[in-house]
């Protein structure tokens, strides 16, 4: 004979089985809905135009036979383009600096202490300058002018600034950016104390390579020209004096 417990057991099977499967096939169908519910196509983009957060960007202009600001190349826009010299006062020379510039422009060769980024740099035409820096936004070919110089002259005579720099109405420097130059790879190990692990640190540094193409001290004429006024030697920008 069996027991009631036994046959109570034997009858509750098959009740238990069915509900098993209502809770498979239920789970199923929620695993069925949610994968549906996550690949739903997303909804088609609506065709009116959203409210713009910033200004339209504006084409970039290029310069105008009315612009007259020095260009490097044709591709080149208007932002990048050097700036034109403003001036709100004419260049005062005295009458000793147009009496002995003669003497300094027909005395070739000329060289120059230009100063880029506080850094001063002996030059003259034809010198080969490597930059201890990549120079940003140049590429091989542009023509540069530096316009800072403390010191610019010739064998016999020197021209010197009343101020840290000379005006640069004085003088043309002209250079052309020949190219980058790379340095060989540097590995250099680093470790610390009761630490089993030596990390090896990479550099390879980049220089912008420069070449001088003119060095040149306007003469009397044309700074006149250019609107120069004559002044007392103590008012003058500059002066010429004579090496001893």
């Amino acid at each position: 004979m069996f027991s009631r417990t036994t046959l109570a057991r034997a009858l509750a099977l098959p009740i238990e089985q069915s509900s098993a499967r209502c809770a498979s096939t239920t789970f199923r169908a929620c695993l069925h809905q949610a994968t549906s519910t996550t690949t739903q196509p997303e909804a088609p983009l609506s065709a009116t135009p959203r409210a713009q957060t910033s200004n339209p960007i504006q084409q970039q202009r290029f310069l105008t036979p009315s612009n007259t600001v020095p260009i490097t190349r044709a591709d080149v826009p208007i932002t990048k383009q050097p700036v034109a010299p403003a001036f709100d006062a004419p260049l005062k020379v005295s009458q000793s600096l147009l009496e002995l510039l003669p003497n300094l422009t027909s005395q070739k060769p000329h060289f120059i202490t230009a100063h880029l980024h506080d850094r001063p740099y002996l030059l003259t035409a034809g010198d080969q300058l490597r930059l201890p820096f990549l120079m940003p936004k140049v590429r091989p070919g542009d023509i540069l002018r530096f316009n800072r110089a403390s010191l610019l002259g010739s064998r016999d005579f020197t021209l010197k600034g009343g101020e840290q720099y000379l005006d640069e109405r004085l003088f043309e420097c002209r250079v052309r950016v020949m190219g980058v130059e790379s340095e060989p790879l540097r590995i250099t190990e680093k470790t610390k104390r009761r630490r089993r692990h030596v990390q090896k640190v990479t550099s390879k540094h980049r220089y912008t390579i420069l070449r001088v193409m003119d060095v040149k001290v306007k003469t009397a004429e044309e700074l006149l020209e250019d609107g120069a006024v004559v002044v007392e030697s103590a008012d003058s920008a500059a002066n010429v004096e004579l090496k001893a």
